[in-house]
């Protein structure tokens, strides 16, 4: 993974940037022309090697490598006519460069450790030279640890920009994923409710049309009404996900329960609904609460119709208890499981909360789905989120 641009870089333009890069060039040529006329070496060494030293920088964001080659040579040259002691500056300006860029993960750059090692060999070989001025052994010394040091700061800066890009991508991907959970899930809800009430109605008119025409024409009501209102859930589910948040309208809550139990009944379950509590719930937990009873009672009129069923919804202003049970089919008269996402799609709203979720056989007959949602800061609120992501819950032939 290549290194993102330092936040300075990404306010200003290519051409910006590249001016800043010029008038470094030409501060660095001016120090080393000032260092240079102190030299005893030759009048165009003193003038053309800084110069060589220095203008190259201007370019090295476009072609780093080449930069650092381009002033190497040169570094190596001054440093050998005892031009100045300071010519290791500009190789390791560059250097800095192609180690920021250098791919992640890869081999350092060739260019750049030869260069190196050619600098240090060369230096050091020139410090063996007759008569090297008195402080040119450590100017050697001096220009290889700038140079290693301008590298192993360059990898370090392009490591940690690096990082910084793959967490943010990483974040941008677990957001949408979590966007498209969230979207799976809502579409169940509002479908899978509808489509399983419209199938069953559809299957009665199917067999009763010959013979009792008025119930299959009160099933074809139902399969009207309800694909009218699924529907109208869609269009409404859309019109969330393109508007803006100041648009949105009042999500369903414990309002909606009785409407709930109401459509239930036209599929033959006769629904007992008791809610209590201080009737605060926070929007979130009311949707959650709606989404949790709407698939509970999805279910028993999928795999326990017709029977009875009985809801109970209890806030005490710190969490809301649910549960929803059923006389429908025993155990061993269930149908096999499914492979839908009803019982999971329940347990992650559960789990948002750090709440307690089950789902089995009734103490009896029937099926039992049960739910707690603390919504208000508890002591064993971070125990409960754990065992609710620990705890299995079995499977029932689910939409």
């Amino acid at each position: 993974m290549d290194a993102a641009p330092s936040p300075f870089a990404r306010r200003l333009s290519r051409d910006q940037l590249i001016a800043l890069d010029c008038l470094a060039g030409a501060v660095i040529s001016l120090f080393l022309l000032s260092a240079a006329a102190r030299s005893t070496a030759p009048e165009w060494a003193r003038l053309a090697l800084p110069l060589a030293l220095g203008l190259p920088l201007a370019v090295r964001r476009l072609w780093p490598r080449t930069v650092f080659c381009a002033v190497l040579a040169p570094a190596v040259v001054a440093m050998a006519l005892h031009v100045t002691g300071g010519a290791y500056v500009a190789p390791a300006y560059a250097l800095y460069t192609v180690a920021l860029t250098a791919r992640r993960g890869g081999r350092p750059p060739s260019q750049g450790v030869v260069g190196l090692s050619v600098a240090v060999a060369a230096g050091m070989a020139v410090a063996g030279t007759p008569a090297p001025s008195a402080g040119f052994p450590g100017d050697v010394l001096f220009g290889a640890a700038a140079l290693g040091g301008a590298w192993t700061v360059g990898r370090a800066v392009g490591e940690r920009r690096a990082y910084t890009v793959w967490t943010a991508e990483r974040l941008a991907r677990d957001a949408v994923v979590e966007e498209r959970l969230r979207i799976a899930r809502e579409l169940h809800d509002v479908v899978a409710h509808s489509m399983g009430l419209i199938a069953i109605k559809a299957g009665v008119a199917n067999h009763v049309m010959r013979t009792r025409p008025e119930e299959a024409h009160d099933a074809l009501r139902v399969i009207e009404t309800e694909s009218r209102g699924a529907l109208v859930e869609m269009r409404r589910l859309l019109g969330v996900l393109r508007a803006d948040p100041a648009d949105l309208g009042p999500a369903p809550g414990l309002g909606g329960l009785p409407g709930l139990a109401e459509r239930a009944g036209l599929a033959g379950v006769t629904v007992d609904l008791d809610v209590r509590g201080s009737g605060g719930l926070p929007e979130g937990v009311g949707l959650s609460v709606y989404r949790i009873v709407q698939e509970a009672l999805t279910n028993v009129v999928k795999h326990a119709a017709p029977a009875r069923c009985r809801v109970e919804v209890e806030d005490d202003g710190r969490q809301v208890r649910i549960e929803v049970t059923d006389d429908g089919p025993g155990p061993g008269t269930l149908p096999p499981r499914g492979e839908g996402h009803g019982l999971t799609g329940m347990r992650e709203r559960v789990m948002m909360y750090g709440g307690a979720f089950e789902a089995g056989p009734g103490p009896g007959r029937g099926f039992r789905v049960a739910a707690r949602l603390p919504y208000r800061e508890t002591p064993d609120r971070e125990t409960s989120r754990r065992e609710a992501l620990t705890r299995g819950t079995p499977d029932r032939g689910t939409s």
